[in-house]
């Protein structure tokens, strides 16, 4: 954990980093639901869960001078039915405001924590002329 990412009010991880810069990109680690003290909030609610993350995301992507726009890929995984799915998309949707980067969405049977219903992975690779 990077103090730079406690600054910033995410949760501190157990064990593992947040993110690894290398050269243009950065390798983020497949963020979850949690608010600064690491509890997942927005029980049994993909759609609050997913803007969670994303926004838990853009706040880490600022610590190191990348943005939202450098995301070249998201990988989203749903636990549940179809509808958990369609409604954790449906926040990617309106997040991105209906220009999602290509994305995979996933229906999975079990995330790491007790009650986290969505997990997002990103690809991100700072555009050329951008820092």
């Amino acid at each position: 954990m990077d103090e730079i990412e406690l600054k910033a009010e995410l949760a501190k991880t157990p064990g593992y980093q947040y993110a690894s810069v290398i050269g243009d990109q950065i390798r983020v680690a497949g963020q979850v639901p949690q608010d600064s003290s690491g509890q997942i909030r927005d029980i049994n609610d993909p759609y609050g869960q997913a803007t969670r993350y994303l926004r838990n995301l853009e706040i880490l992507l600022a610590c190191y001078d990348f943005a939202m726009n450098d995301i070249r890929h998201l990988t989203v995984y749903v636990v549940g039915a179809r509808e958990n799915l369609t409604t954790a998309w449906k926040a990617v949707l309106s997040y991105f405001l209906d220009d999602v980067p290509p994305a995979t969405l996933i229906g999975v049977s079990l995330l790491g924590y007790e009650n986290q219903l969505v997990e997002i992975d990103a690809t991100i690779v700072r555009k050329p002329g951008d820092a």
